[in-house]
Protein backbone atom coordinates (compact mmCIF):
# COMPACT_ATOMS: atom_id res chain seq x y z
CA UNK A 1 0.00 0.00 0.00
CA UNK A 2 1.36 3.65 -1.17
CA UNK A 3 2.17 6.07 1.95
CA UNK A 4 -0.42 8.08 0.35
CA UNK A 5 -3.07 5.37 1.20
CA UNK A 6 -1.84 4.83 4.44
CA UNK A 7 -1.85 8.08 5.37
CA UNK A 8 -5.77 8.35 4.36
CA UNK A 9 -6.92 5.29 5.67
CA UNK A 10 -5.20 6.11 9.04
CA UNK A 11 -7.50 8.21 10.09
CA UNK A 12 -9.26 8.34 13.42
CA UNK A 13 -12.35 5.94 13.17
CA UNK A 14 -14.36 8.10 15.33
CA UNK A 15 -14.99 10.51 12.55
CA UNK A 16 -16.98 9.73 9.33
CA UNK A 17 -15.92 8.96 6.00
CA UNK A 18 -16.29 11.60 2.83
CA UNK A 19 -16.93 9.27 0.18
CA UNK A 20 -16.53 10.64 -3.37
CA UNK A 21 -18.59 8.39 -5.66
CA UNK A 22 -18.14 8.62 -9.50
CA UNK A 23 -21.40 8.77 -11.51
CA UNK A 24 -20.14 7.93 -15.04
CA UNK A 25 -20.83 10.17 -18.20
CA UNK A 26 -24.75 10.38 -17.58
CA UNK A 27 -26.85 7.77 -18.42
CA UNK A 28 -27.92 6.17 -14.67
CA UNK A 29 -27.20 2.72 -16.34
CA UNK A 30 -23.76 3.67 -16.55
CA UNK A 31 -23.25 3.63 -13.01
CA UNK A 32 -21.30 1.07 -11.33
CA UNK A 33 -22.18 -1.48 -9.47
CA UNK A 34 -20.07 -0.70 -6.49
CA UNK A 35 -21.45 3.28 -6.54
CA UNK A 36 -25.02 2.28 -6.94
CA UNK A 37 -24.42 -0.03 -3.69
CA UNK A 38 -22.92 3.01 -2.02
CA UNK A 39 -25.07 5.31 -2.83
CA UNK A 40 -27.96 2.60 -1.45
CA UNK A 41 -26.28 2.34 1.92
CA UNK A 42 -25.46 6.29 2.14
CA UNK A 43 -27.96 7.97 4.99
CA UNK A 44 -26.12 11.41 3.88
CA UNK A 45 -26.08 12.64 0.28
CA UNK A 46 -24.06 15.27 -1.02
CA UNK A 47 -24.14 16.83 -4.30
CA UNK A 48 -22.93 19.77 -6.37
CA UNK A 49 -25.88 22.19 -7.83
CA UNK A 50 -26.47 25.83 -9.22
CA UNK A 51 -29.57 27.55 -7.48
CA UNK A 52 -32.87 26.97 -8.91
CA UNK A 53 -31.90 23.87 -11.34
CA UNK A 54 -31.87 20.55 -10.53
CA UNK A 55 -28.76 18.93 -9.87
CA UNK A 56 -27.13 16.56 -12.48
CA UNK A 57 -25.57 14.54 -10.40
CA UNK A 58 -28.71 13.97 -7.94
CA UNK A 59 -31.00 12.97 -11.38
CA UNK A 60 -28.10 10.34 -12.29
CA UNK A 61 -28.30 9.10 -8.60
CA UNK A 62 -31.95 8.99 -7.98
CA UNK A 63 -33.16 5.79 -8.55
CA UNK A 64 -30.58 4.77 -6.07
CA UNK A 65 -30.93 6.85 -3.54
CA UNK A 66 -32.01 5.13 -0.24
CA UNK A 67 -35.47 6.23 1.20
CA UNK A 68 -35.73 9.24 3.72
CA UNK A 69 -31.49 9.62 3.11
CA UNK A 70 -30.34 12.98 4.12
CA UNK A 71 -29.48 15.05 1.40
CA UNK A 72 -26.66 17.75 1.07
CA UNK A 73 -27.07 20.51 -2.42
CA UNK A 74 -24.17 22.56 -2.18
CA UNK A 75 -24.61 25.07 -4.64
CA UNK A 76 -22.30 26.98 -6.63
CA UNK A 77 -22.63 31.14 -6.55
CA UNK A 78 -21.91 31.26 -9.83
CA UNK A 79 -20.90 29.04 -13.14
CA UNK A 80 -20.57 30.40 -16.43
CA UNK A 81 -22.26 34.43 -15.65
CA UNK A 82 -18.82 35.90 -15.49
CA UNK A 83 -15.21 34.56 -17.00
CA UNK A 84 -13.46 31.44 -15.62
CA UNK A 85 -10.26 33.38 -15.25
CA UNK A 86 -11.81 36.36 -13.84
CA UNK A 87 -10.95 37.43 -10.26
CA UNK A 88 -14.71 38.15 -9.12
CA UNK A 89 -14.95 34.48 -10.12
CA UNK A 90 -11.68 32.85 -8.61
CA UNK A 91 -12.68 34.64 -5.50
CA UNK A 92 -16.57 33.28 -5.47
CA UNK A 93 -15.25 29.47 -6.42
CA UNK A 94 -12.62 30.18 -3.60
CA UNK A 95 -15.15 31.02 -0.97
CA UNK A 96 -17.81 28.18 -2.04
CA UNK A 97 -15.34 25.40 -2.04
CA UNK A 98 -14.13 26.29 1.47
CA UNK A 99 -17.71 27.04 3.21
CA UNK A 100 -18.74 23.31 1.28
CA UNK A 101 -15.54 21.99 3.38
CA UNK A 102 -16.21 23.11 6.26
CA UNK A 103 -19.80 21.93 5.78
CA UNK A 104 -18.90 18.89 5.34
CA UNK A 105 -16.13 18.82 7.88
CA UNK A 106 -19.33 19.14 10.47
CA UNK A 107 -20.91 16.65 9.40
CA UNK A 108 -17.80 14.09 9.55
CA UNK A 109 -16.56 15.44 12.87
CA UNK A 110 -19.87 14.10 14.32
CA UNK A 111 -18.75 10.49 13.25
CA UNK A 112 -21.32 10.88 9.91
CA UNK A 113 -20.26 9.28 7.01
CA UNK A 114 -21.18 11.33 3.68
CA UNK A 115 -21.42 10.69 -0.39
CA UNK A 116 -20.55 13.36 -2.31
CA UNK A 117 -21.92 12.49 -6.00
CA UNK A 118 -19.57 13.15 -8.61
CA UNK A 119 -20.33 13.43 -12.51
CA UNK A 120 -18.16 11.25 -14.21
CA UNK A 121 -15.00 10.51 -12.82
CA UNK A 122 -14.32 11.72 -9.41
CA UNK A 123 -10.43 12.93 -10.21
CA UNK A 124 -10.87 14.50 -13.70
CA UNK A 125 -11.94 17.81 -13.26
CA UNK A 126 -14.32 17.32 -11.04
CA UNK A 127 -15.22 19.81 -7.80
CA UNK A 128 -14.44 16.93 -5.87
CA UNK A 129 -11.31 17.17 -5.78
CA UNK A 130 -11.65 20.62 -4.37
CA UNK A 131 -12.90 18.82 -0.90
CA UNK A 132 -10.45 16.54 -1.29
CA UNK A 133 -7.33 18.33 -0.57
CA UNK A 134 -9.64 20.18 2.15
CA UNK A 135 -10.67 17.75 3.76
CA UNK A 136 -8.26 14.59 2.93
CA UNK A 137 -5.25 15.57 6.24
CA UNK A 138 -8.45 15.38 8.72
CA UNK A 139 -11.15 12.50 7.59
CA UNK A 140 -11.19 9.52 6.02
CA UNK A 141 -11.58 10.11 2.43
CA UNK A 142 -12.38 6.97 0.13
CA UNK A 143 -12.89 7.06 -3.56
CA UNK A 144 -14.91 4.86 -5.97
CA UNK A 145 -13.71 5.27 -9.17
CA UNK A 146 -16.47 6.66 -12.00
CA UNK A 147 -16.73 5.83 -16.09
CA UNK A 148 -14.93 9.10 -17.14
CA UNK A 149 -17.22 11.46 -19.82
CA UNK A 150 -14.82 10.76 -22.39
CA UNK A 151 -15.46 7.69 -22.36
CA UNK A 152 -19.04 8.09 -22.81
CA UNK A 153 -18.56 9.85 -25.54
CA UNK A 154 -16.46 7.44 -27.16
CA UNK A 155 -18.91 5.24 -27.11
CA UNK A 156 -21.94 7.40 -28.13
CA UNK A 157 -20.30 8.37 -31.12
CA UNK A 158 -18.66 4.95 -31.95
CA UNK A 159 -15.37 6.58 -32.32
CA UNK A 160 -12.12 4.22 -32.00
CA UNK A 161 -9.67 6.88 -30.37
CA UNK A 162 -6.30 5.85 -29.97
CA UNK A 163 -4.50 2.96 -31.87
CA UNK A 164 -1.38 1.26 -31.31
CA UNK A 165 0.93 4.06 -30.08
CA UNK A 166 -1.19 6.61 -30.48
CA UNK A 167 -0.79 9.66 -27.79
CA UNK A 168 -3.82 10.78 -26.59
CA UNK A 169 -4.31 14.24 -25.00
CA UNK A 170 -6.90 15.89 -22.63
CA UNK A 171 -7.39 20.04 -23.26
CA UNK A 172 -9.30 22.74 -21.90
CA UNK A 173 -11.31 24.64 -24.66
CA UNK A 174 -10.17 27.52 -22.12
CA UNK A 175 -6.57 27.68 -23.26
CA UNK A 176 -5.88 30.39 -25.77
CA UNK A 177 -6.10 29.84 -29.10
CA UNK A 178 -2.11 29.33 -29.85
CA UNK A 179 -1.80 26.82 -26.98
CA UNK A 180 -4.79 24.79 -28.63
CA UNK A 181 -3.30 24.93 -32.02
CA UNK A 182 0.09 23.72 -31.23
CA UNK A 183 -1.36 21.02 -28.48
CA UNK A 184 -3.57 19.41 -31.04
CA UNK A 185 -0.61 19.44 -33.87
CA UNK A 186 1.50 17.29 -31.37
CA UNK A 187 -0.75 14.39 -30.34
CA UNK A 188 -1.99 11.92 -32.31
CA UNK A 189 -5.82 11.68 -30.43
CA UNK A 190 -7.48 14.22 -28.71
CA UNK A 191 -10.17 14.97 -26.14
CA UNK A 192 -10.90 18.68 -25.66
CA UNK A 193 -13.38 19.40 -22.65
CA UNK A 194 -15.16 23.01 -21.31
CA UNK A 195 -16.10 23.73 -24.87
CA UNK A 196 -18.98 26.72 -23.51
CA UNK A 197 -18.37 29.73 -25.21
CA UNK A 198 -15.00 28.83 -26.19
CA UNK A 199 -16.65 26.64 -29.27
CA UNK A 200 -15.62 29.23 -32.38
CA UNK A 201 -11.68 29.60 -31.07
CA UNK A 202 -11.33 26.06 -30.72
CA UNK A 203 -12.74 25.49 -34.68
CA UNK A 204 -10.20 28.18 -35.10
CA UNK A 205 -7.37 26.19 -33.80
CA UNK A 206 -8.38 22.99 -35.17
CA UNK A 207 -8.14 24.10 -38.71
CA UNK A 208 -4.80 25.75 -37.98
CA UNK A 209 -3.93 22.17 -36.73
CA UNK A 210 -5.31 20.31 -39.42
CA UNK A 211 -7.89 18.47 -37.53
CA UNK A 212 -10.79 19.93 -38.51
CA UNK A 213 -11.88 17.64 -41.05
CA UNK A 214 -12.17 14.49 -38.83
CA UNK A 215 -12.99 16.62 -35.45
CA UNK A 216 -16.39 15.06 -33.36
CA UNK A 217 -18.94 17.19 -32.11
CA UNK A 218 -20.85 15.29 -29.01
CA UNK A 219 -23.86 17.18 -26.96
CA UNK A 220 -24.95 15.58 -24.21
CA UNK A 221 -23.46 12.17 -24.61
CA UNK A 222 -25.02 9.09 -22.87
CA UNK A 223 -27.81 11.20 -21.98
CA UNK A 224 -31.58 12.48 -23.14
CA UNK A 225 -30.91 14.92 -25.93
CA UNK A 226 -27.27 13.47 -27.32
CA UNK A 227 -26.61 14.93 -30.38
CA UNK A 228 -23.39 13.95 -32.56
CA UNK A 229 -21.79 15.26 -35.74
CA UNK A 230 -18.69 16.42 -37.33
CA UNK A 231 -17.79 19.92 -35.55
CA UNK A 232 -16.86 21.46 -38.88
CA UNK A 233 -20.94 20.88 -39.59
CA UNK A 234 -21.77 22.90 -36.27
CA UNK A 235 -23.03 26.53 -36.28
CA UNK A 236 -20.47 28.70 -34.07
CA UNK A 237 -21.21 29.80 -30.83
CA UNK A 238 -21.61 28.65 -27.67
CA UNK A 239 -21.67 24.54 -26.73
CA UNK A 240 -23.81 23.87 -23.43
CA UNK A 241 -21.89 22.80 -20.12
CA UNK A 242 -22.10 18.67 -21.26
CA UNK A 243 -20.46 18.61 -24.53
CA UNK A 244 -16.82 17.51 -26.08
CA UNK A 245 -15.06 18.01 -28.90
CA UNK A 246 -13.26 14.32 -30.28
CA UNK A 247 -10.05 13.86 -32.73
CA UNK A 248 -9.74 10.40 -33.41
CA UNK A 249 -6.20 9.00 -33.69
CA UNK A 250 -4.61 7.02 -37.02
CA UNK A 251 -2.30 5.28 -35.96
CA UNK A 252 -1.54 1.27 -36.19
CA UNK A 253 -4.36 -0.08 -36.97
CA UNK A 254 -4.43 -4.04 -37.34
Amino acid sequence: MSMLAEKSRARPATVGALIGVGLGPGDPELVTVKAARLIGQAKIVAYFGKPGRPSHARMIAERYLARGCEEMPLLYPVTTEIPFDSPDYVSALAGFYEESAQRLGAVLSQGRDVALLCEGDPLLYGSFMHMFTRLDGRFRVEICAGVAGMSGCFAAARQPMTWGDDVLTVLPATLDEDALTERLKTTDAAVVMKLGGNFPKLRRAMARAGVLSRAIYVERGTMTGERIMRLAEKPDGAAPYFSMALVPGRGRRP
